[in-house]
């Protein structure tokens, strides 16, 4: 049986890692929110974004939602909200959110407390208390059904298809037979090749929310004035070797692996245990759309890279894959698994074979480059106003 240790919370999850989160309701917090986390140990972490005091209601409602599924997030043992006081976004409300998980949360208003400094100091006290709180959590044997995992790409080249992604889909197969979940997303990404995801639809209700979710990006992206089949791939995209945007999107779908697509969900909405493949509408944005998959409560993502990248995340540990033989030399302390391999002959399904035993060491404690390296960024998708005036509220 595959296993890994993990904390158990309350509400029966598994968590690969025992953090304190703490959570900024809006751009004027994070700051403060950043300090408090600085002065509360490794094992403190916060969400800094660049949402503002006042937003759009729909955008409101989904900054809450992403937040709110970060602090249920069950590597988080704990969480402090933290609020300058005259934001739209209700720190209460979320923080309600996340105690319905059982997740031990408190707030902190900066104007209640008394300005910056007092804050800090009330926050790290705050945390002190949370941190004992997470420390009761049991560390017990989890079987690898109990994992949820993300995989994402970036900074994609000609070998991102080839080698890192279907190495990436080959460990999400594994997964999905071990009984777990595994999701991707990067909705734009799917032009080109939405048809040969569709054919993998469970049945015609996933079919038709999978086409809607691909038409609505695109019609958006329209109203912008942004033609994404003109605009891909990207210069940087080019550089490495990529020539269409069908050619980009064949390269990036194979990160799912080959199973059943089980379901489409919103962005940041809860990712189900045990629910095999399962596809989340997000933007292309790399750190937008890992942040929407860990408020969905994804454990531990794949992010797969041919020119590079150093991205990972506050939340869940991030495992760095390439298939560039120079990347994989130049930047080997930011990767974990080495996938170009595949180019000298080593099989898709061996190396496949590599990044799932990854997965399972890092689920079980194995720190990822990504975190040796103190790198957690964060950003929450932001709902444009001409995205508002033609959807209404897709929140």
């Amino acid at each position: 049986m595959e296993t890994f240790s993990g904390y158990r919370r309350e509400d029966g999850r598994i968590g690969v890692r025992n953090r304190v989160a703490v959570l900024p309701t809006s751009v004027a917090a994070s700051a403060v929110a950043d300090r408090i986390a600085a002065n509360g140990g490794p094992r403190v972490t916060a969400t800094p974004h660049q949402m503002g005091t006042e937003q759009p209601e729909p955008a409101r409602r989904r900054t809450e939602r992403v937040l709110a599924g970060i602090g249920r997030n069950p590597n988080v043992g704990g969480a402090l909200v933290v609020e300058l006081g005259t934001e739209g976004a209700d720190a209460s409300a979320i923080a309600d959110e996340i105690a319905a998980a059982d997740t031990p949360v408190e707030t902190l208003s900066i104007r209640d407390a008394g300005g910056t400094r007092a804050t800090v100091d009330r926050g790290r006290e705050t945390v002190d208390a949370l941190l004992e709180e997470a420390a009761r959590a049991r560390l017990e044997t989890a079987d690898a059904s109990e994992l949820v995992f993300g995989v994402e790409c970036g900074g994609s080249d000609a070998t991102s298809g080839i080698a890192a992604n279907p190495a990436v889909g080959n460990a999400c197969d594994r997964l999905v037979e071990a009984g777990g979940t595994s999701c991707f997303s990067e909705t734009p990404e799917f032009i080109g090749a939405e048809h040969i995801l569709a054919e993998r639809c469970v049945d015609e209700s996933v079919r038709e929310r999978l086409i809607e979710c691909v038409e609505r990006r695109e019609s958006v992206a329209d109203l912008m004035g942004v033609d994404l089949r003109g605009t891909q791939p990207t210069p940087g995209n080019q550089e490495g070797g990529l020539t269409t945007i069908e050619e980009k999107s064949l390269g990036a779908i194979a990160k799912g692996g080959t199973t059943p697509i089980r379901d489409v969900i919103d962005y940041a909405d809860p990712l189900p245990i045990g629910g095999g493949l399962v596809v989340m509408d997000t933007p292309g944005y790399d750190v937008e759309s890992v942040v929407g998959k860990v408020a969905g409560g994804a454990q531990v993502i794949a992010f797969t890279t041919g020119r590079g990248s150093t991205t990972g995340n506050p939340i869940a540990p991030v495992i760095k894959v390439t298939g560039n033989p120079q990347t994989a030399e130049r930047m080997a302390t930011n990767m974990d698994v080495d996938a170009s391999t595949v180019l000298d002959g080593e099989s898709v399904e061996a190396v496949g074979e590599r990044v799932y035993e990854t997965l399972l060491s890092v689920a079980d404690g194995t720190r990822t480059e990504a975190e040796r390296r103190g790198m957690a960024e964060f950003a929450i998708n932001e709902l444009q106003p001409r995205e508002l005036a033609s959807l209404g509220d897709p929140t």
